[in-house]
């Protein structure tokens, strides 16, 4: 089972990997690309683990896949549009959820790997999470979306957005997340999905429709 890790060294960690990410990808870089890698290279957002948030621990210990995941899926969380965008409410959402999950599913924790409040607040869902994406080679099983809980990064929208759009907040934080996450991951911005593309669902909502801006967004953000 992963150790939820203390938030400064979950900090201190992200600068450390991204300094050895950035040099690695450099290295591999091929003549003239060097300046546009290290100009596109994208700042870890702030993301508060499980520990943080005061999570329960898992009913049993979370499985770990030994490989990238391929994918992010955009979900949303289906809750009443709060206009508390705090992130006191970002961390009482998280907990709900994990309740949710835990007590009426009957998941061994949160499905999703992160959640994003209507603030632009990120979280860690599922223990080990951050570990393995401020690692970038490892990502722990999901249960956000069926087929795809070994292989896709699960990103949890709080609200609703089947007829309205949602806080700018919380998009300009889904957009960083996914920046950051194609980075870590070696994820192209062409392979973030909705959870409606893989099953019968209405989720994510009218983020769905604006998939193809996010994805150009985020290649923009990676210098694509």
């Amino acid at each position: 089972m992963s150790v939820p890790l203390p938030r400064r060294a979950v900090l201190r960690g992200a600068v450390l990997l991204g300094a050895a990410a950035g040099a690695g990808a450099l290295a591999q870089a091929g003549p003239g690309r060097d300046a546009r890698a290290a100009a596109a290279r994208v700042d870890q957002p702030t993301i508060a683990n499980c520990a943080t948030w005061s999570a329960r621990p898992p009913s049993s210990p979370v499985s770990v896949v030994q490989s990238r995941p391929n994918k992010i899926i955009v979900h949303h969380t289906a809750f009443p549009n709060t206009t508390d965008y705090s992130l006191a409410q970002a961390y009482r959402n998280s907990r709900d959820i994990q309740n949710l999950h835990m007590d009426t599913n009957g998941w061994l924790d949160s499905g999703q790997h992160f959640t994003n409040s209507r603030g632009g607040h990120l979280t860690e869902g599922r223990h080990g999470s951050l570990y393995a994406l401020l690692h970038g080679q490892t990502m722990v099983q999901g249960a956000h979306c069926v087929g795809q809980n070994s292989q896709a990064i699960g990103i949890e929208n709080d609200g609703i957005y089947l007829d309205v759009q949602p806080p700018q907040a919380l998009w300009d934080s889904l957009v960083a997340f996914c920046a950051f996450t194609c980075q870590q991951y070696g994820i192209a911005p062409t392979e973030i999905y909705g959870h409606k593309d893989f099953n019968s669902t209405q989720c994510p909502g009218l983020l769905h429709d604006r998939l193809p801006e996010l994805r150009r967004t985020v290649a923009a953000r990676l210098g694509g």
